[in-house]
């Protein structure tokens, strides 16, 4: 592997992590008041690594062929207490491909939070047993696939949510 695909792998599996670790410091109650800044922040860093993956020519596995981990660890917990933390603003309307199905489809920021976690760890998973270059595939591909559309979906909804509690302020009234 060369020495470029190393220091991106070290590099994407370092975002997937703290990605990871931050989603469930969110999902364990960590963040009070300052939660869909926190989440918007932490997909936004996700995101850049995932706009590095997909600006990169593609990685190919050897005899296009990935090699078999065990099942990958259950994060359903993670998305049930994302889902009781974002109760109120779980659900929302987005664009799956405003190219080709351009119909409004409903979307819950704790099924996109915890997809893109999935696929990540997935790929954290072959990058923690020695496998960067496989590691490397799977985030590109997943990234094309399924998490970078989840992600993308997923920053929307949490920038139009902290735009909101930011903007939709109440009309100051004065005395006069």
């Amino acid at each position: 592997m060369s020495d470029q695909w190393s220091a991106l792998a070290e590099e994407i599996a370092g975002h997937a992590q703290n990605y990871v670790d931050g989603l469930t410091r969110v999902a364990g109650g960590e963040g009070g008041d300052a939660i869909w800044s926190l989440l918007l922040v932490e997909v936004a860093q996700v995101s850049l690594a995932g706009a590095k993956l997909g600006a990169n020519e593609d990685v190919i596995l050897s005899g296009n062929y990935e090699p078999p981990l065990s099942e990958d660890p259950d994060i359903d917990g993670v998305r049930t207490a994302l889902a009781e933390l974002l109760e109120a603003v779980d659900d929302y309307a987005e664009v799956f491909d405003p190219y080709k199905d351009t119909g409004v489809t409903p979307y819950r920021l704790s099924d996109d939070l915890t997809a893109v976690a999935a696929d990540l760890i997935h790929g954290l998973r072959h990058y923690q047993a020695g496998r960067p270059h496989e590691a490397l595939w799977w985030w590109q591909y997943s990234y094309f696939n399924t998490w970078g559309n989840h992600a993308g979906a997923a920053m929307r909804a949490l920038q139009a949510l902290a735009a909101h509690s930011r903007l939709d302020v109440a009309e100051e009234t004065t005395s006069v």
